[in-house]
């Protein structure tokens, strides 16, 4: 196991199971020009990914596919019990497409330094989003009741009439929601409480 490693930084968590150690030090240099904060492991077989995710909550799986080739029903059950990993597969040989399609995503040995980089950085940008909407605020119920007023459409007059409670204090609810979500806009509200399922898509529609 490699580390890089920072106070205060997200770690990338990333297992590799590549037969070749030349191909996986290859790996670890490209990885380590990421200029991201990694901790890498080795795989030896398919069967130490989940309880290797137990132990350190995979981000990120890089496989040779040739290791999946005669084992593509094992591999799909672990891709569909880890739906948080991303599974990447790395590529220097001839390989079935339909092998491919079992990936999340496809680099090759022939794939500049850079774009397989910019790929890492990307994933770190998307796990780091992830980890603040996972730790995100809920709304408290009134709160979600103002949502639903918002989203009809009512004025704060409206939604202080309906509720029976102050105007002053729906604007003290509205900014609390402001600042729960991170959204100002009725359509984006709108947009966050069909997706959280506070509304129906069919009652806002109506």
């Amino acid at each position: 196991m490699r580390t890089k490693n920072r106070l205060n930084k997200r770690i990338l968590n990333i297992a590799v199971l590549e037969p070749s150690q030349i191909i996986f030090e290859g790996l670890t240099n490209i990885l380590s020009k990421s200029g991201c904060y990694f901790k890498l492991f080795r795989l030896d077989s398919l069967a130490e990914i989940e309880n290797l995710y137990k132990a350190e909550k995979l981000n990120l799986v890089i496989i040779n596919p040739t290791q999946i080739q005669n084992r593509t029903r094992e591999f799909t059950s672990i891709k569909k019990n880890l739906t948080e990993i991303a599974w990447v597969g790395f590529v220097y040989t001839f390989i079935d497409n339909h092998l491919l399609s079992l990936f999340d995503k496809i680099i090759h040995i022939t794939d500049s330094q850079e774009s397989i980089v910019d790929f890492i950085c990307r994933l770190v940008k998307e796990e780091h989003h992830s980890s603040q909407l996972n730790e995100q605020e809920p709304l408290t119920d009134r709160e979600t009741e103002v949502l639903k007023s918002i989203v009809a459409g009512l004025s704060n007059k409206e939604i202080a009439d309906k509720l029976f409670i102050s105007i002053h204090t729906v604007i003290s609810h509205r900014k609390n929601i402001s600042q729960k979500t991170g959204i100002k806009s009725q359509a984006g509200l709108t947009i966050y409480a069909i997706s959280n399922k506070i509304i129906q898509i069919e009652d806002y529609q109506s």
